[in-house]
């Protein structure tokens, strides 16, 4: 002991120094990524798909055959009016619904095939004080997200008013002559007609969480991993002698066993591949079993949780190998800060900044939702995201095993142990006098 009391130690101005740096940067991180994404979705989207639907069969209007339906997409499709931030995609009914099942639209807008008989109705002999009100429909879909499905039917809800005012003007012009002579109901919707009515694209079971529910289970798989890789990582450094292990107030040291890095590595990612077996059994468990979540395709559900857990926490051991102490704070940024904006489940990737949607191209959360959504939402279709998931968690398995094993073999050769040759030299007894 040097005699120094430790509290001496708070006046040592590298502490500060260090820690101040460290945790500023980490708050300012997570201010950066986290928070800055969804400040204002609105006003970053672009390029949200919205399908247009056309399934009005027209009608024939002083022998001119008329159809309002695709009037009313075209001047949508057209329009310039919200600038880039919707995609609209003009498809038949079936189509939308694939879609909409799939996860690929966010939205839609579908014209009946009675839409323009009932309007021109409005304007015939035949018209009524009860005339029957035209029907936009709005298809809201929540299973793709809730802000995109959001700002999807606020954008369609608009265009099909303002294509309901348009068709009114049209109308009101044509008829002008004869306005006196129909209902009063008759008349007062000329100047809009249609009525719209929201809908839901794609029903969800009740213990979906409104289409959150793949989000937060990715997340969980997510969390199980990094966390359990600081675990791991934990006790193989203690069974090696590397490290104490304090258990409350007890302190257990074992025997220092050397261990190569990347011999460390490979107990650490194999104690990680076996145990997902076990973790990824009971989120399901406390998930589905406990907590009465909805899902279906349970076998497959439960082999990518496993897998989705042992990738997530090998890149995370990866990092953990690479960066040391730091390695935590780097899996910190790398599979929350920047996971949790970029994975397209609350906020759309379209209506991200630039930035982030570059990040989420390979950010893990993204691509374990999707594979998730799929399973949970979307009847396990490969093409709503499960494909993508399993593809890019086998690079990401890849790239991990690569950049750690390459890096780690690296620090072996050019002899940056663990412990310096010296320290673990036993020492030999002093000769005797």
């Amino acid at each position: 002991m040097n005699g120094i009391h430790p509290f001496r130690l708070l006046r040592a101005r590298p502490l500060w120094i260090a820690s101040g740096v460290i945790t500023g940067v980490l708050a300012l991180l997570f201010g950066i990524f986290y928070v800055g994404p969804n400040i204002d979705p609105v006003g970053h989207t672009k390029n949200l798909p919205v399908g247009l639907v056309n399934s009005d069969k027209g009608a024939s209007v002083g022998g001119k055959q008329v159809n309002l339906g695709a009037q009313i997409t075209g001047s949508i499709k057209t329009s310039t009016a919200g600038g880039d931030k919707i995609d609209w995609k003009v498809m038949g009914e079936k189509e939308a619904k694939e879609e909409l099942g799939k996860g690929k639209l966010f939205g839609a807008l579908v014209v009946p095939a009675d839409f323009t008989s009932s309007v021109t109705a409005l304007t015939g002999s035949s018209a009524t004080d009860h005339p029957v009100r035209p029907q936009l429909t709005v298809l809201t879909n929540q299973s793709a997200g809730s802000i995109g499905s959001s700002i999807a039917r606020q954008a369609t809800t608009t265009a099909a008013e303002g294509a309901s005012l348009q068709v009114g003007k049209q109308l009101t012009a044509q008829t002008q002559a004869q306005q006196a002579k129909l209902p009063t109901a008759a008349r007062v919707l000329l100047a809009d007609p249609a009525a719209v009515t929201v809908k839901d694209g794609h029903p969800l079971d009740a213990h979906s969480g409104l289409g959150m529910s793949a989000f937060y289970y990715a997340l969980v798989l997510v969390v199980c991993g990094m966390l359990s890789a600081n675990v791991i990582s934990g006790q193989v450094d203690h069974a090696l002698g590397y490290t104490h292990n304090d258990m409350g107030p007890l302190r257990i040291h074992r025997p220092l066993t050397r261990a190569t890095r990347v011999q460390s590595l490979a107990m650490s990612s194999t104690l990680m591949a076996a145990l997902s077996l076990l973790m990824g059994t009971l989120v399901m468990v406390g998930a589905i079993g406990i907590m009465g979540m909805d899902a279906s395709h349970l076998p497959l559900l439960w082999l990518y949780s496993v897998s989705a857990i042992a990738v997530a926490g090998i890149g995370a051991l990866t990092l953990l190998a690479v960066f040391g102490t730091p390695g935590m704070l780097v899996v910190t940024l790398v599979f929350i800060a920047m996971a949790v904006p970029t994975a397209g489940a609350t906020t759309p990737i379209e209506s991200l900044p630039a930035f982030y949607r570059f990040l989420a191209e390979f950010e893990p959360l993204r691509q374990i939702v999707g594979g998730v959504r799929s399973i949970l939402y979307y009847d396990a279709q490969g093409d709503a995201g499960l494909t993508r998931g399993w593809v890019m968690m086998a690079v990401g398995l890849a790239a991990a095993a690569l950049f750690g094993f390459g890096t780690t073999s690296w620090y072996d050769r050019k002899g940056l142990h663990r412990t310096p040759a010296a320290e673990a030299k036993p020492k030999e007894p002093a000769d005797a006098a």
